[in-house]
């Protein structure tokens, strides 16, 4: 697995052995960069259930300004600094606004994220998505910030619908049963 674009392409990106971790297709990374566009320089992002770190390097590579990565496992975490070293090395930038937190997505607090994003990358073990979504778009909805019309990218296998009040899918990249999509979220009208 390869950063897609951006100024650190090609950058090799380790991953876990085992099942832990089931990165993003550089396909899908890619047809959602390219739906984002305009919107990955500068932003900070936030990338839960980080696991390699796919989304959030990839977005660092394309312009991002900095971010917070949250992953629970601690192996996952290890690998996950070292893809940001190697990515950081290629860009020729230090470390700072970047930030690896480990821990359960469903308790990080908000106070942890010391920079409000304005791009989310969610994905999690598919498994989780019914029970984990709602509760995780209501947390979002504490911590962003209407103002900055964030957008919220979150990865699911494509037979799952997720329909999280106060949020409005906007788009949906990918399709099929079991295979794997990217909707793209934003906040509803009515709940700003």
């Amino acid at each position: 697995m390869r950063i897609s674009g951006g100024v650190a392409r090609g950058v090799t990106l380790d991953v876990p052995r085992g099942d832990a971790v089931r990165p993003a297709t550089d396909g899908l990374r890619q047809a959602v960069f390219s739906s984002l566009a305009a919107r990955v320089p500068g932003a900070v992002f936030l990338d839960l259930f980080a696991g390699s770190g796919a989304y959030g390097l990839e977005a660092l590579s394309r312009g991002a300004a900095g971010g917070t990565f949250v992953e629970k496992n601690a192996k996952t975490v290890a690998c996950l600094r070292r893809n940001l070293a190697a990515v950081c090395k290629s860009l020729r930038r230090d470390e700072a606004g970047l930030k690896v937190l480990q821990g359960d997505v469903l308790e990080w607090t908000l106070g942890a994220v010391e920079t409000v994003p304005d791009l989310v990358f969610i994905d999690p073990p598919y498994d989780m998505i019914a029970d984990a979504g709602p509760k995780i778009f209501e947390r979002l909805g504490k911590l962003l910030r209407p103002e900055l019309d964030p957008i919220v990218v979150f990865e699911m296998p494509g037979e799952i619908t997720l329909a999280p009040a106060g949020w409005t899918c906007v788009k949906r990249l990918g399709g099929g049963v079991r295979q794997p999509t990217a909707a793209f979220f934003r906040a509803s009208p009515t709940s700003t």
